[in-house]
């Protein structure tokens, strides 16, 4: 008997009226289809709904069981409700926990009389203290058994979490599935196209059929008690163990974004099918880069044999084997990506922002907040991270630096916080530089969840000796702003470039699109004309927003042009699209649209106090001079952070504009400075 066995075995009576109706009950409803595995985010079509059951195949259902308090509860306790929903939840799975709210809402929406609503954890993995701080979190005061042995999982053919049933006054199933269709995999609609359950309950209480009996539970598959195989040959501690440090805990530690922990073995042994099932379909660890093109130093993906060797360990019961031959436990930062912890932590402003419980249709306006970074001097910076104070609400952060408070002309970009975003070290002498006395521009978007939350983020900086730094760190992107999109196509394909590149060794490459983005992929066009696919990700997710860190700097010679190629899908086909019938164009919120392409560069320091290698005056002066007079005005230089900061030095006639001959002479200056 295993750890998870012996607290979790306690008595739960189950009973059907005879054998002849249990087998017919099973040929009607053990036909359970699963999960729909979607690696992608389109579905092709819903599946033709199954006819309602006669009345005379169906089954009364009764039970006997305890909460996680230990009281007994019996179905036969709610004969004065003349309906019963019976919900199969998890504590935490991620889907669960979305759907716990909408059922303590239905709850409370009909009368005890008509309505009652049962909860039901059955994961092996959830302790006691688990359910009930889940109970607490979402302040259900709907019933919640704990199903020790998972037999009213297995009496009602349960596979997820949630799974709805819900029950007539004879006690009998007439609908059983999903509560809505919001939710599939990958995929988060802004509002479900049909609520299964409240269809079904409606139906029955206007004395109808069951339009759609039955749908597939979407969720965590619940963790049934297995007993592990002694003699095999994988062991958690052995083979699994390693896999999980090397590809896994950088998210399912504590205190980041995974939904649950996977750093011991209690931690693991519940979701073993649920993780061979999301590892076998390749939708975990999350990476969507094509492996033909590049290598990336923070690809987590797990190779053939590894795959193998966890299908087999959950075949096999999950058995721990000898804890002795564990590998040591990753060292991380406690609350933190960065290698240690901030030198420095600047808040975006001296109290918590407050988001509304809803937005309305055109949702909160992106929220910019200034603080100056109160460092005097100029700095350089090994490690930066941008830390949400309620991820629940807040969507991304970008942080940038500028010179002046409000002036967004000349900031430069530091870092990012975005879905799925893992930080990742920078190379060995390399630093991004904070110039002194810079203003700190935190601009937020935020996403209400209906509920009133506050938000206080929050920058953490490590600092790096000056000495000890080889090469600058710049982020610079590619975009366009002028596509349309047009209504109910699929395959709709915009295309941005840059500028001529001086010589510089790329880092890192980012995508960004929102919930219509389908694939992107950055190519570089080199100055002999030949060209090269740098990345291409084939099915971009908006959920998984990742940088993709190459696994060594990549030279850029003088001269590269880098396209960048989206491609969008407005179809009824992309479950994601907030409104296929839209015409789509740029814009800040999710149901707008983005094309851009963000790249970490560097080069080396000794450059680094001017501007980026190769840089000649008459390549400034075609960036930036807008009006054509051969000169740049102050408002025109304002686009370029340095020449911004050092127009006064450059402008050595103080005529207020800057000549080509000014703008060669400061260029060689700031070269020859050591």
């Amino acid at each position: 008997m295993t750890r998870h066995q012996s607290e979790t075995m306690t008595a739960v009576r189950l009973t059907m009226p005879n054998q002849q109706s249990s087998q017919r009950w099973n040929r009607i409803w053990i036909g359970v289809c699963g999960l729909l595995l979607l690696g992608t985010s389109e579905l092709l079509a819903e599946p033709p709904a199954p006819a309602e059951p006669s009345a005379s195949a169906r089954v009364p259902i009764s039970f006997t069981a305890h909460d996680f308090r230990g009281k007994e509860i019996q179905l036969a306790d709610f004969r004065t409700s003349k309906y019963v929903v019976i919900a199969f939840l998890g504590a935490e799975c991620p889907v669960a926990r979305l759907y716990a709210g909408r059922l303590e809402a239905l709850s409370q929406e009909y009368p005890i009389e008509e309505i009652a609503v049962i909860g039901v954890n059955s994961n092996a993995q959830d302790r006691l203290a688990k359910i009930e701080q889940f109970v607490r979190d979402h302040k259900l005061t709907f019933p919640m058994i704990k199903d020790a042995g998972n037999r009213l999982a297995d009496l009602l053919h349960a596979e997820r979490t949630p799974h709805v049933f819900l029950l007539d006054e004879n006690r009998t199933i007439r609908y059983q599935g999903r509560m809505d269709d919001q939710y599939q995999i990958g995929v988060i609609r802004e509002a479900p196209l049909r609520e299964d359950l409240k269809q079904a309950l409606d139906e029955l209480r206007h004395g109808q059929p069951v339009s759609v009996p039955r749908t597939d539970p979407i969720g965590c598959l619940i963790g049934r008690i297995k007993s592990p195989d002694a003699s095999s040959s994988v062991t958690y501690s052995k083979q699994i163990a390693p896999i999980f440090q090397k590809h896994c805990i950088y998210c399912h530690r504590e205190g980041e974004i995974a939904p649950f922990t996977l750093t011991s073995y209690d931690d693991v042994a519940g979701w073993g099918p649920m993780i061979a099932e999301v590892v076998n379909n390749r939708r975990m660890p999350p990476w969507h880069a094509d492996p033909h093109f590049g290598s990336f130093l923070n690809d987590p993906s797990l190779t053939e044999a590894e795959r193998t060797l966890i299908s087999e360990w959950v075949a096999h019961g999950c058995p721990e084997g000898d804890p002795a031959e564990l590998p040591l436990p990753r060292q991380f930062t406690t609350g933190w990506q960065l290698p240690h912890e901030p030198d420095m932590i600047i808040a975006m402003r001296d109290k918590p922002f407050e988001i509304p419980a809803q937005a309305g249709p055109e949702g909160v306006r992106y929220q910019h907040f200034w603080v100056p970074s109160g460092i005097h001097e100029d700095c350089w910076l090994q490690g930066l991270e941008v830390r949400p104070g309620n991820r629940a609400v807040v969507h991304h952060v970008i942080v940038y630096a500028a010179g002046e408070k409000g002036k967004t002309r000349g900031q430069s970009f530091l870092v990012a916080y975005v879905p799925g975003l893992r930080l990742n070290p920078l190379p060995a002498g390399a630093a991004k530089k904070l110039p002194a006395d810079s203003w700190l521009h935190f601009e937020v978007h935020y996403t209400p969840n209906g509920v009133p939350q506050q938000d206080m983020t929050v920058l953490g900086l490590n600092f790096v000796d000056a000495a000890q730094v080889t090469h600058e760190v710049r982020t610079t992107v590619v975009g366009n702003q002028d596509f349309v999109i047009q209504p109910q196509l699929a395959g709709q394909k915009f295309t941005a470039r840059s500028r001529k590149s001086p010589p510089v060794d790329l880092i890192s490459m980012s995508p960004h699109m929102h919930l219509r983005g389908k694939s992107f992929e950055f190519e570089a066009e080199y100055p002999d004309g030949t060209r090269e696919v740098l990345l291409k990700v084939p099915q971009y997710d908006f959920n998984w927003q990742t940088q993709y860190r190459l696994a060594a700097p990549k030279q850029i010679p003088a001269g590269t042009i880098i396209h960048c190629t989206a491609t969008f899908d407005n179809s009824p086909r992309n479950l994601a699209n907030p409104d296929p019938s839209a015409t789509v164009r740029w814009g800040d919120q999710s149901w707008d649209e983005m094309l851009l392409g963000y790249m970490d560069v560097m080069f080396p320091v000794r450059s680094s106090s001017g501007p980026a290698p190769g840089i000649t005056a008459e390549a400034i002066l075609k960036n930036l001079d807008k009006n054509g007079d051969k000169v740049l005005s102050k408002e025109e230089a304002a686009a370029s952070a340095l020449l911004h900061q050092y127009f006064p030095r450059v402008d050595t006639d103080q005529n207020g504009v800057l000549s080509a001959d000014e703008l060669q002479q400061g260029l060689d200056r700031a070269n020859n400075l050591q």
